[in-house]
């Protein structure tokens, strides 16, 4: 199985969290649906949030060494990086030391009122 090619530029800024570029290998894309989680941090929505995320992914062949990219959108950015800590103890535990291109976001809201994180993603299964 060839794995996706992580791509940092040495003319970037070393990245803490996410890398600049994938290069993805052949295989089957998957476009995951955006997952939000229930819970009273956001920390608690993140877990939440990855665990689904993981779960589609799953269910469409995949596993977290598959995705590509990731979209993370909150409407709580202060509380975002206050709790980056925990989060980054979330994301070993679903998706390990690998990181994938992202982007956070800064969101009004989200289409569930109580949630202040969205995860969405791609992956590519490789063949």
């Amino acid at each position: 199985m060839t794995e996706h090619r992580i791509v940092n530029p040495p003319e970037l800024p070393e990245p803490s969290g996410f890398a600049h570029a994938v290069v993805a290998a052949p295989g089957r894309t998957v476009y995951l649906g955006g997952q939000t989680g229930a819970g009273e941090t956001l920390a608690d929505q993140f877990d939440a949030a990855a665990a689904a995320l993981v779960a589609a992914l799953r269910a469409a062949g995949g596993a977290p060494d598959n995705l590509v990219s990731l979209v993370i959108f909150t409407t709580d950015m202060a509380e975002n990086r206050a709790s980056s800590r925990q989060v980054g103890e979330v994301w070993r535990r679903h998706f390990g030391r690998r990181y994938p291109a992202m982007a956070l976001i800064g969101a009004s809201a989200l289409f569930e009122p109580d949630a202040c994180v969205e995860l969405m993603g791609v992956a590519v299964v490789p063949e």
